[in-house]
């Protein structure tokens, strides 16, 4: 398997969509880049989130892709 250089990275950035129905969301980078999540990556449980709310996260390996986990307040 070949390392992937996108996994392991700790960034900060705003949650730009979040649809409460289907559990997923998008946190936009301070790049620009767009960063998947599934709601039980939020860390504090509640599995939902504002969309505009200020984030920090790291990215990892999740299901098909690499995707923002351990989601935080920023």
């Amino acid at each position: 398997m070949t390392s992937n250089p996108d996994i392991g990275l700790h960034l900060q950035g705003v949650v730009t969509q979040f649809d409460e129905y289907v559990a997923l969301g998008e946190i936009t980078d301070s790049t620009g880049r767009v960063w998947p999540f599934h709601c039980v990556s939020i860390a504090d449980g509640t599995r939902t989130i504002d969309t505009g709310a200020e984030v920090q996260f790291e990215t990892a390996w999740r299901v098909a892709r690499v995707e923002a986990v351990d989601i935080r307040p920023a």
